[in-house]
């Protein structure tokens, strides 16, 4: 059967579903996470995929792909997996069989320590977790904390409907995070997809909280900014013509200080609620049992993180509620600056309209001038013309021509200039 062509990426979004599986993870094992923190801005997605080519090359093993964001091999001494993240880089190394005690002798012992050192970014989270079949130990929480916890409360939950059984303590213990599991009839699947669940628990929660400092920070100067605004609402209820200027531009230089810090960390809060979405839907995946005693990862998490969340929550409120006012005022100002500047140019040009007025009445009087003055040089020269012709001979009274060519002249002088004027002003349209 033949088909049309397929789409470009068809091929590629069916198998994402299947990309990044869960380990398939059976008791006793250790397990150590790392999870890179690197800014998304300094690109060292090649940089760390390089790196795991290094010890992929270390113990004969094909290296990932150009342009890969995960990988995992067995390396022989032991399991490695790598995913690239949009903002950190997640390793796990995993070591079969027991060990008398599984924290002391971490996955992570037989990682060569040149090649952990050169690993890109900081570190975000690293734990030890150790998988392990219930019978193995004593099921006394007190006991249990003092001997792989130094003592700590622990939180801990029944998961997977009571097919395991999760602890730690949210602390660190030289550098590193504990984790134990019980297996108590998981499949290895199950068992890796509730350790991975366990882990990014951890992950997430941080990433999450990475926001809470920026919050925490930018309050003083919410604080501030919201006092200016106050002040510049103030003043405007008073405000005259000669203040309005200088509101705006305190105005304009709010919102531009407005507008800087949102676009600086409006990233950080809307990738923090994301976090806290992901934190919340790995502990319902959990489907945790409570035990007796002891915090469930849900309430754990939940109360410590939840105020945190909240409080970010409420920062980028106050500062989206911060611009949205600013914006208000601006366009209020602006719009009563508009009325007193159409004011001022009606003021102008009223001005105007005056002096075209006084500038129409001096050309009618110079025009009317004008008129006179040429008049009197044309009936000058109508005089000389008419005793010229009495010296000639003709019967002519040199004195009564002239005086009877005045009105004659004055008129068509003033025709003349009347046909000027309208001739020029018609030429200005």
């Amino acid at each position: 059967m033949r088909l049309p062509p397929d789409h470009p990426l068809r091929l590629a979004l069916n198998e994402e579903v299947h990309a990044r599986p869960p380990e398939a993870l059976s008791p006793p094992l250790r397990l150590t996470f790392l999870a890179m923190y690197s800014d998304p801005r300094l690109r060292d997605r090649e940089r760390e995929r390089e790196h795991v080519a290094v010890l992929a090359g270390r113990y004969g093993v094909q290296p990932p792909p150009e342009g890969a964001s995960h990988f995992s091999a067995d390396l022989g001494a032991f399991r490695l997996k790598w995913e690239r993240h949009s903002e950190f880089a997640r390793y796990k190394f995993i070591v079969a069989g027991p060990s008398a005690d599984p924290f002391a002798d971490p996955a992570l012992a037989v990682v060569p320590a040149d090649w952990l050192a050169g690993l890109p970014g900081t570190v975000m989270v690293a734990t030890h977790a150790v998988l392990l079949t219930a019978d193995v130990l004593e099921p006394d929480i007190e006991r249990l904390s003092a001997r792989l916890f130094a003592g700590n409360v622990l939180v801990g939950a029944g998961i997977a409907g009571g097919a395991g059984t999760a602890f730690t303590d949210f602390r660190l213990h030289d550098g590193f995070g504990r984790l134990l599991l019980l297996d108590r009839g998981m499949s290895q699947r199950q068992a890796g997809r509730m350790m991975q669940r366990l882990l990014e628990i951890d992950i997430y929660r941080l990433m999450a909280l990475l926001a809470l400092p920026v919050a925490q920070g930018l309050t003083p100067w919410l604080n501030d900014a919201e006092r200016e605004l106050a002040q510049i609402s103030a003043a405007l209820v008073d405000s005259t013509e000669t203040d309005e200027p200088a509101l705006l531009d305190r105005l304009t230089r709010l919102e531009a200080q407005i507008e800087s810090r949102e676009s600086e960390n409006h990233y950080r809060f809307t990738a923090a609620a994301a976090y806290h979405e992901l934190v919340q839907r790995r502990i319902e995946e959990l489907r945790e049992v409570r035990i007796q005693g002891l915090q469930t990862f849900h309430e754990f998490t939940e109360r410590r993180l939840a105020p945190a969340m909240a409080t970010c929550r409420s920062v980028a409120g106050r500062i989206e509620s911060l611009s949205q006012r600013v914006a208000r005022a601006t366009q209020l100002l602006s719009t009563r600056v508009d009325v007193s500047r159409e004011r001022q140019n009606q003021q102008v040009l009223a001005s105007m309209n005056r002096r075209a007025a006084a500038q129409l009445r001096l050309q009618q009087t110079v025009e009317g001038l004008s008129v006179a003055a040429i008049t009197y040089y044309i009936v000058g020269l109508l005089s000389y013309a008419a005793k010229g012709l009495v010296a000639a001979g003709l019967p002519l009274d040199a004195e009564l021509a002239t005086a009877a060519s005045i009105p004659l002249v004055a008129l068509a002088v003033a025709w003349g200039v009347r046909k000027v004027r309208r001739r020029v002003t018609g030429a200005d349209r």
